[in-house]
């Protein structure tokens, strides 16, 4: 049996690096070298495991960024766009592998994520579940036969926490549905509706966000004809939907030449 991967998980206290933290520890493809938090937090020093209720795994949780990814053969980003955006930097400099689920990004931390890219092997998906993937490349296969006559609209739902909206998987359904209009999403986006719109614009597409509890995820894609409508859409029931997914990256990127990869070609379409 191979060596298990080593992975650093960036975001360990937050409730992504947790559920990858447990998956990993219950996996033997895999051995979490580190854990790194924003300097300042109550988790500093602790044993990764305490975290999760569990004894010791002999990992402290630690605030260097770059002794936290040196330890490790490839880091998983869960975080905010400032650290990912570090992160890649400290990744291309260590030769290190890099799986990124951080939404928010600019075209500028977007930009650095590829020149990252050019030096190792990165992953970054807005959203890292099978399912989800799945949705994006079905709503594809839909989107190109379906002219303008159906209006889309997509709401998303997430916990009161979330910091960015729309969210990441929303607007790859946008960029989606946009590319099949031969379009960019930015030219065709209406970010909620309020007071006198007047109507419909043929080929727009709505987008809305809500915010609420500790709801996980719900994306919903609607396509709306005169005489029918269209639904696609997933629903997360907890985060190990999408740690799975950014581990099942990380043990795909094992061996990869540098490049700027998606969860499609980590399934394989």
């Amino acid at each position: 049996m191979p060596d298990p991967i080593r992975i650093a998980v960036l975001g360990a206290s937050g409730r992504m690096g947790r559920a990858i933290m447990r998956l990993a520890l219950d996996d033997a493809r895999f051995r979490l070298a580190g854990a790194w938090v924003r300097p300042g937090s109550v988790a500093d020093g602790v044993d990764a495991a305490t975290l999760l209720g569990r004894g010791t795994c002999g990992v402290r949780v630690a605030s260097d960024l770059a002794a936290v990814i040196r330890a490790a053969d490839v880091a998983i980003d869960f975080t905010r766009p400032a650290t990912a955006v570090e992160a890649a930097g400290i990744c291309a400099a260590e030769g290190r592998a890099l799986v990124s689920g951080t939404t928010g990004l600019s075209s500028g931390d977007r930009a650095t994520l590829e020149r990252a890219a050019d030096r190792i092997p990165v992953v970054w998906a807005p959203n890292m579940s099978v399912g989800v993937n799945l949705l994006l490349r079905a709503l594809d296969e839909v989107a190109r036969r379906l002219g303008e006559d159906y209006d889309a609209e997509i709401v998303e739902a997430h916990h009161r926490h979330k910091v960015d909206a729309p969210s990441g998987t929303a607007l790859a359904l946008g960029e989606v549905l946009a590319r099949a209009r031969g379009r960019e999403l930015a030219e065709l986006m209406d970010c909620g509706r309020e007071g006198q719109t007047g109507e419909r614009v043929p080929g727009r597409i709505g987008m809305h966000s809500l915010r609420g509890g500790e709801i996980v995820g719900e994306h919903d894609v609607r396509l709306i004809a005169a005489g029918e409508e269209l639904r696609l859409g997933h629903t997360a029931f907890g985060r190990d939907a999408f740690a799975a997914g950014a581990l099942r990256a990380a043990h795909w990127l094992q061996g990869r030449e540098p490049g700027l990869y998606g969860m499609a070609e980590v399934l394989g379409f």
